[in-house]
């Protein structure tokens, strides 16, 4: 005898990244956090906590961090919300636009919550097939069927990849639902799709701090686009999601865009590194615009193309990397941008698998 309704019973629910009790045994390149700490100004915050404000419930809008966000992306406050991490901004918009029984599409492959969420809604989902060099699927595949919401992680996530803003505001011309695109790690690549948001009435850009602001434990997301798109989605989210302290971090946070960006640079250059040592030791490696890098693994002891097998070897050498049980992804592995030690780490620990 089972409670839950049928679609719960039946899936099997979101697996995160591995995240190992024993962390002082890994160089920790699994998870796309970033290796440097988070600003100062935001520790200066956590000093000066004030522990009786904690008793109150938080502002439920959220408004100082609206108000924090628009001045940095140079939107209305009005134009934003605020969530528990963009994952719970993502639940928001599910709820909010997507009937049950309804219809999502998304490309394939991409950031697995999008097909959980659609189950835990009971919509019906389609996950378009990218082309071989895994750009965006042709706007008629995402628009078959007539979705009320088509969901765009860009840059993609496992890939990397970056599609072009004049392709997503295409889309969003042609769709009849709502287009989001889940720019998780967009502060890392070389374009966005912001002035997107700002332009056409149907399409949510979404960011985080998990990723570019080192700020991954603190789980502080939004949303940008119309006001209308914004005060429905203010209609379903839950009463107080941010928390007072996640608030006050991510308003300094986003104050200290000048940190951000530096650390950012530093990602980007060993990116270009790590891309270039890996290509030399025989990945065929996609340009990636994101903090991340996924690797088709090379011929060798292990096997042909077995990327399982490279995941556990890396692992028994101290190194956790992520490996994805997945079509079209079981011959590689995506590899999180580290500080230049970890870097070397990893790929002294590729030397080793390579010579086994």
């Amino acid at each position: 005898m089972t409670y839950f309704r049928k679609n719960i019973e039946a899936m099997a629910g979101y697996v995160p990244g591995e995240q190992p009790k024993d962390l002082g045994r890994y160089v920790k390149l699994n998870t796309n956090e970033n290796p440097y700490p988070p600003s100062p100004k935001v520790l200066d915050v956590l000093k000066k906590v004030d522990a009786d404000a904690l008793r109150r419930y938080p502002d439920p809008s959220a408004d100082a961090a609206r108000q924090a966000v628009a001045k940095a992306l140079g939107v209305g406050a009005e134009q934003v919300i605020c969530g528990n991490g963009s994952d719970e901004v993502l639940t928001m918009i599910v709820r909010a636009f997507v009937p049950e029984g309804g219809l999502m599409t998304f490309p394939y492959p991409t950031y697995s919550l999008y097909e959980v969420l659609a189950q835990i809604q009971g919509c019906r989902y389609r996950a378009v097939d990218s082309p071989e060099d895994f750009s965006l699927p042709p706007a008629e595949a995402l628009l078959e069927g007539k979705p009320q919401l088509i969901l765009v992680n860009n840059p993609n996530a496992p890939t990397g990849v970056f599609f072009a803003p004049e392709l997503i505001s295409e889309l969003a011309e042609r769709a009849e639902g709502v287009v989001v695109v889940d720019e998780a790690y967009v502060d890392f690549a070389d374009g966005d799709c912001l002035d997107v948001a700002k332009t056409r009435p149907n399409v949510l850009v979404l960011r985080t701090l998990s990723k570019s602001y080192s700020l991954a434990g603190l789980r502080f997301g939004f949303a940008v686009g119309s006001e209308v798109l914004i005060a429905g989605l203010m209609k379903v989210k839950d009463s107080y999601n941010c928390s007072r302290l996640a608030v006050e971090l991510a308003v300094a946070a986003l104050g200290d865009q000048a940190y951000m960006r530096g650390n950012v640079e530093k990602i980007r250059r060993e990116r270009q590194r790590l891309t270039e040592a890996l290509r030399k030791r025989g990945f065929s490696v996609l340009d990636s615009q994101t903090n991340f890098i996924l690797a088709t693994v090379p011929a060798c002891a292990l096997g042909n193309g077995d990327g399982r097998k490279w995941y556990s070897q890396l692992k028994s050498r101290g190194v956790l990397v992520r490996y994805f049980d997945r079509r079209r992804l079981k011959d590689k592995i995506r590899i999180t941008v580290g500080t230049p030690a970890e870097c070397d780490a990893l790929l002294k620990a590729v030397d080793e698998v390579k010579g086994a």
